[in-house]
């Protein structure tokens, strides 16, 4: 396979992208279907709007991060992108699980390797469970959340591996196809946290189809294909190495900047295009590709432990006062469904809460004022000498976030409630996050397409999202919340855990705690040199089959 174009591809950098080209048509546009067949060479250029910050696949899920360890790792099941169904990947078949959900046993492949020749073994199986099961506090590496009640794992012989876990784990199957647990070999599962962070990315070493092969710290990461890349999931119809020589992932943080390269055909896909931009790529040559997330929706998780917001009253209000409909025809497009309720609609567990998130302005001014809040001398309500003035944190990888709480600020100052905007870059985000007098309302989401999504976002020992775990002193604001969403991890049933999630819903809705604003996808815009281009089961790129067409 010829490599002559990864050198000059590879070239792409930051200050390159940098040129724009104006006069881009409108319109609207969808992902072309693919032209031809499939050619073998070149590297493509993608753009990204965050640089990663840490490769150990339990922590992953930040979208940069997730770019990457999807083409660099393989996982023991697959799921089916289209179908959500799980399926053989390096596990030769799906798990025999006993009748609680606590063991799981696989049976694996004996011909696959990681890009540093070493073998994937069932000892190096067991050794990656172990590790994004139980975590290790010393190395400052963090329990997968997309795991629960982790045991232990055991090598039962050269090819089999058994899971064993201390109470039922309904979720274990769909967790281990995930990038969570992504397989790598053992000397990177033997790196502390640092080890998996920038400057170390060559480090990590995975069985995938694509491997590190260079980084430039905060701007560029190079993949490479590998030539004897030959154990991909048996029902994708692509076999054996990729197409593409390789990958150049470039971090091109303004929108502007991101939709002109592409646009301008200096580079080849982008992702994270902002719903005004795309109209451009309706142009000849151009399309727009929008992969749903299939987890919990883009929208605010109210702190209900902070005095401002214990009042059910309030919360009630703050819902009732939001135009969610406005936002999204003003802010976005028919990429951007409105939600209607905690999940999406293509989730697993899914339960339409709308009837709750009804706009009523004259009903949350009534509800604020039976709640004793009263004008201050300049407009803000004010009760016992406290000003309802909240703080929202700005969701850098959501789309829009920033004009989003511009416009709730605008539509609740009307009622006298006080928005401000927590701005800073991703670290002071990421360190504000469980501050609730820094940040009362949480703007976020989370894909996962599995039950257990709902509780990766709101249960106590996992986001936290709401802060119903207290970090002072470790008590829980509403422990029937938590035990719905445990319920949803640990009942072995699927009717159980579907009975569980839409009862956690509903608590949600009821409580006043959410407010779900759209179902959030993963926006890419492409040249039509990309060819076979799609995404894993919620949103993350896989270049495995794609191929240029040039």
């Amino acid at each position: 396979m010829s490599r002559n174009r990864r050198a000059a591809l590879a070239a792409l950098s930051l200050a390159a992208t940098t040129a724009l080209l104006a006069g881009c048509a409108s319109g609207a546009s969808d992902s072309a279907a693919p032209v031809g067949e499939p050619t073998a060479g070149g590297t493509l250029s993608y753009l990204e709007p965050q640089t990663w910050n840490t490769l150990y696949p339990p922590a992953a899920g930040f979208y940069p991060n997730g770019g990457i360890v999807n083409n660099i790792t393989d996982r023991l099941l697959y799921q089916n992108p289209e179908t959500l169904e799980l399926e053989p990947w390096i596990a030769t078949a799906l798990p025999e699980v006993n009748a609680d959900a606590t063991e799981y046993t696989f049976t694996l492949r004996d011909d696959v390797t990681y890009s540093d020749g070493t073998p994937l073994t069932a000892e190096n199986v067991v050794k990656n469970l172990d590790l994004f099961g139980a975590g290790d506090p010393d190395r400052a590496l963090t329990v997968s959340e997309a795991i629960n009640n982790y045991d232990h794992g055991e090598v039962v012989d050269e090819h089999t591996v058994k899971f064993v876990f201390s109470a039922p784990s309904p979720g274990f199957a769909q967790a281990v196809s995930t990038i969570n647990s992504g397989l790598v070999s053992d000397a990177t599962l033997d790196l502390n946290a640092e080890g998996f962070g920038p400057g170390n990315a060559t480090q990590i070493i995975g069985s995938g189809p694509f491997v590190i092969a260079d980084e430039k710290i905060g701007t560029e990461i190079d993949l490479e294909a590998r030539d004897d890349y030959d154990w991909a999931p048996p029902s994708v119809e692509h076999q054996g190495s990729p197409f593409l020589d390789g990958i150049t992932i470039v971090v091109a943080s303004e929108s502007s900047v991101r939709v002109g390269t592409v646009v301008s055909k200096q580079a080849d896909i982008a992702r994270q295009i902002e719903a005004p931009d795309e109209p451009q790529f309706a142009a000849d040559g151009l399309s727009i590709f929008a992969a749903s997330t299939n987890g919990v929706n883009n929208g605010l998780s109210f702190r209900f432990r902070h005095p401002l917001l214990n009042d059910i009253k309030v919360r009630e209000a703050i819902i009732a006062g939001i135009d969610r409909e406005t936002i999204v025809s003003t802010l976005f497009t028919d990429s951007y469904p409105l939600a209607t309720g905690a999940l999406a609609k293509t989730a697993l567990g899914y339960t339409d809460t709308s009837e709750f998130y009804t706009y009523d302005p004259k009903l949350a001014a009534k509800l604020l004022d039976e709640a004793g809040w009263k004008a201050g001398s300049d407009g803000i309500l004010e009760k016992d000498g406290k000003r309802l003035s909240l703080t929202f944190n700005e969701a850098l990888p959501q789309p829009r976030s920033k004009e989003v709480v511009t416009l709730i600020q605008e539509q609740l100052g009307k009622l006298g409630i006080e928005v401000k905007l927590y701005g800073g870059d991703q670290a002071a985000q990421d360190a504000a996050r469980l501050e609730i007098d820094t940040i009362q309302v949480y703007h976020s989401m989370v894909g996962r397409a599995d039950y257990d999504v709902l509780k990766s976002q709101y249960f106590s020992a996992n986001r936290n999202t709401l802060l119903n775990l207290d970090p002072a002193d470790n008590s829980i604001g509403d422990q029937e919340l938590d035990t719905l969403l445990s319920d949803v991890a640990s009942k072995p049933s699927a009717e159980d855990r579907a009975t569980a999630s839409a009862a956690a819903q509903q608590r949600l809705a009821e409580q006043a705690y959410i407010l779900p604003i759209f179902e959030e996808p993963q926006v890419f815009g492409l040249t039509d040199a990309v060819q076979g281009f799609h995404t894993e089961s919620v949103g993350r790129p896989s270049f495995y089959s794609t191929w240029l067409n040039r």
